[in-house]
C-alpha cells in the first residue's frame, strides 16, 4: 500500500522481539502469576520516579483506589477531582463510597481552576485528585497552596491521614510517567501518584498500573517538602503491605510467598480485591523500562515536528515542553480556534475518511449519564465543556514516521478547509450561543441596535428556538 495512503492508526503498542521474547521467557519459567519479575519492576519504578514506594497493580483505576482506601476514605468523606478527564479518575471515588465532588477548569484550560478548587473544599474534603492529562503535569505549586490556604478544614480522621498538615493530594497521572515539573520526577512530587500501563500508554505492560508514594517530609530538612509531617508513624513498607493486601483479597502471603517450605498457611485479614500484576505484564515492562528513555526521546521529535507544521493553522496545541519542565508526551491535543462541536466532528470524519484515525481527550464527566444521575449539570461546568467542544487529539505514537506527521497535519489543514467550504461556521460555544452571535453580527452590519430593534427576538435559522430579549439585552449589557 503506498505510503501516502495508509492508514494511520490512532495509538497502536510499540512492541519489539525484546518484548516478546521476554514473554516467552516468562511463559517457560513456570511462573506467570505475580512474581519476582512483578517484583523488579516495582524497584525499578521505584527508582525511576523517586518515590519512596511502589506497587505494581493491574490498573491505574486499582491504583487510585488502592491509595483511597489507604488513606481510610470512605462513607461520608468527599474527594475532589476535575471535570474534564476520563471516568476513571472519578469512579473509584464512588466506589469507597465517597463523594465525588467535580470543578470546573480555569478558562481556556485542561487544569482544574484552583480557585474553584478552593471553592468545593469541605471539612469533609478527604483528598484532591490533579489530572496530569496528556503527559504535562498540573501547576503543583498552585494545589499545594490552596490546599495550604485552606488547611482549617482538614480534619484528618485515621492514623495515615493525621500524618499530613493538609488534604492528600492523589494524583491521576496516568498519562504522565517520565514527566518533570521544575526538575522533579512525576511520581516524587504527589502524596500518591496513580500510572497507567495499558496498551495505549507511552509504557505499557498491555494491561495495568502503579501506585507511587512520597511520605511527608519535615519542611526543615527537606526545603522542597510538599508535607510536613504532623506526627511520625506511618512507614513505606506498611504502605506496600497495606497495598498488596488490597490487591489480593486481604490474603497475608501471596502466591509466591506460599511456596517456601512448610509455609502453605496464610490468613485473610479483611475482605479485599484483586487488583494484582503478573509476571507476564510485568515482563513487558522490564523491557519496555529499558527502552523508555529512547521513546521519550523519539516522542518529543514528534512533537516538535507537530508543533512547526501546525504554527501556521487557526489551532492550539497543548505545549509539552516549558520552563516549567517536559511533559511525557502522551497526548497531541489540539483546539481548532473559534470552531465548535459540529466543526471539530466533521474534521474527525474526513481525516478517517482519508485514513487518519483521531480521537477527542475528553468529553467532560457531567455530559455523560452516569454521572448525570448522580446530579451533576453540564451547564454547572462551562469551562470544560468550551474546552471540549473544538478539542481533537492527533495521533501520537512512536511507530509514527516524520513523514506520517507531515501527513496528519496536511490532511488536519484540508479537513479544515472542507468544513469552512461546506458552510459549518458554528462558533466555539453553544448553538444558543452560536445563534445570538450570529444575531449580534446582523445588528451590527445594519445598525440595527438602536431604537425598538435591540430587545426584539429575532430567530437566525431557527424559528422555533429564536434569541431571547434577555440574551440580547444581557449581550449589550457587555457591549
Amino acid at each position: 500500500m503506498p505510503a501516502s495512503t495508509k492508514p494511520i492508526p490512532f495509538s497502536p503498542p510499540d512492541i519489539t522481539e525484546a518484548e516478546i521474547q521476554a514473554v516467552a521467557e516468562t511463559l517457560r519459567s513456570g511462573w506467570i502469576t505475580t512474581g519476582p519479575r512483578t517484583k523488579e519492576l516495582e524497584q525499578r519504578l521505584q527508582a525511576f520516579t523517586g518515590a519512596d514506594g511502589f506497587a505494581c497493580l493491574n490498573s491505574a483505576t486499582a491504583a487510585l483506589e488502592c491509595a483511597l482506601r489507604v488513606l481510610g476514605i470512605g462513607p461520608g468523606d468527599e474527594v475532589i477531582t476535575s471535570a474534564y478527564t476520563y471516568t476513571a479518575s472519578a469512579s473509584p471515588i464512588h466506589h469507597v463510597g465517597a463523594k465525588i465532588v467535580l470543578v470546573d477548569t480555569a478558562p481556556g484550560s485542561y487544569e482544574m481552576d484552583y480557585m474553584a478548587l478552593g471553592d468545593a473544599i469541605t471539612e469533609r474534603t478527604k483528598a484532591v485528585i490533579p489530572i496530569d492529562l496528556g503527559g504535562r503535569m498540573c501547576d503543583y505549586n498552585q494545589l499545594r497552596s490552596v490546599l495550604l490556604l485552606n488547611r482549617t478544614k482538614w480534619h484528618p480522621g485515621t492514623r495515615l491521614q493525621r500524618c499530613f498538615d493538609r488534604i492528600p493530594i492523589v494524583a491521576d497521572c496516568a498519562h504522565a510517567l517520565g514527566a518533570t515539573w521544575h526538575g522533579m520526577n512525576c511520581g516524587s512530587i504527589a502524596d500518591f501518584t496513580a500510572f497507567s500501563f495499558h496498551a495505549v500508554k507511552n509504557f505499557t505492560t498491555a494491561e495495568g498500573g502503579g501506585l507511587a508514594w512520597k511520605l511527608p517530609r519535615n519542611a526543615t530538612v527537606d526545603p522542597i517538602a510538599w508535607n510536613a509531617p504532623v506526627q511520625p508513624g506511618v512507614t513505606s513498607e506498611e504502605i506496600y503491605r497495606q497495598i498488596m493486601l488490597l490487591s489480593l483479597h486481604g490474603q497475608s502471603k501471596d502466591a509466591l510467598a506460599k511456596t517456601k517450605a512448610g509455609a502453605w498457611e496464610y490468613d485473610i485479614e479483611f475482605l479485599g480485591w484483586k487488583y494484582n500484576m503478573t509476571d507476564i505484564m510485568a515482563s513487558i515492562g522490564l523491557v519496555q523500562l529499558d527502552r523508555y528513555p529512547a521513546l521519550l526521546s523519539r516522542r518529543r521529535e514528534l512533537i516538535e515536528r507537530y508543533e512547526r507544521n501546525l504554527a501556521d493553522l487557526p489551532v492550539t496545541a497543548l505545549e509539552h515542553f516549558g520552563k516549567w519542565g517536559e511533559s511525557s508526551g502522551h497526548l497531541m491535543l489540539v483546539r481548532l480556534n473559534n470552531k465548535g462541536e459540529r466543526f471539530r466532528n466533521r474534521v474527525i470524519e474526513l481525516m478517517a475518511e482519508s485514513g487518519i484515525a483521531t480521537n477527542v481527550h475528553y468529553k467532560p464527566l457531567p455530559m455523560m449519564t452516569a454521572y448525570q444521575e448522580l446530579g451533576f449539570d453540564a451547564k454547572n461546568f462551562p469551562n470544560a465543556c468550551k474546552q471540549f467542544r473544538n478539542e481533537i487529539t492527533l495521533p501520537l505514537h512512536t511507530l509514527l514516521s516524520d513523514d506520517d506527521v507531515d501527513r496528519v497535519t496536511a490532511e488536519l489543514a484540508r479537513a479544515m478547509e472542507r468544513a469552512e467550504s461546506e458552510g459549518i461556521v458554528e462558533t466555539d460555544g453553544s448553538v444558543a450561543e452560536a445563534r445570538l452571535a450570529a444575531y449580534i453580527k446582523r445588528m451590527d452590519e445594519t445598525g440595527g441596535w438602536s431604537g425598538s430593534a435591540a430587545p426584539r427576538a429575532f430567530a437566525v435559522g431557527d424559528e422555533e428556538q429564536p434569541v431571547s430579549p434577555e440574551e440580547i439585552a444581557s449581550e449589550m449589557g457587555n457591549r
